[in-house]
């Protein structure tokens, strides 16, 4: 990835959570954490990796997200200076759960000996 993608997917992430935070009305979105953003070369479509510590079901976060995209890209568009604003696809970031779950596993480990 060029260091112009790097730089326009790290400002995504930034806005995206601001956005969240500052713009969105649902409280569920507000407790949403952006981890992370992969754009094509074409900027026509972008991958928002997030999570959240609400314990609710990834698919339903999912489908959450999904549902607020046209208002995200939207805002997006308003705050980014891009020519084309990529549509956003958002996929739930499992890194954490399997960080938590390994953390949680040595630790087992270190009790039993």
């Amino acid at each position: 990835m060029s260091i112009k993608l790097k730089r326009i997917a790290s400002e995504m992430t930034r806005v995206i959570g601001e956005i969240l935070l500052e713009e969105a009305r649902d409280n569920l979105l507000k407790q949403i954490t952006i981890t992370g953003v992969e754009v094509t070369k074409d900027l026509s479509f972008a991958k928002v990796y997030f999570t959240s510590l609400n314990g609710m079901n990834s698919k339903d976060l999912e489908r959450e997200m999904e549902e607020a995209a046209p208002f995200i890209r939207k805002e997006l568009a308003e705050k980014m200076d891009l020519r084309n604003t990529p549509k956003l696809k958002f996929v739930y970031d499992e890194s954490i759960n399997y960080a938590n779950n390994i953390e949680r596993i040595i630790k087992e480990i270190h009790e039993e000996k």
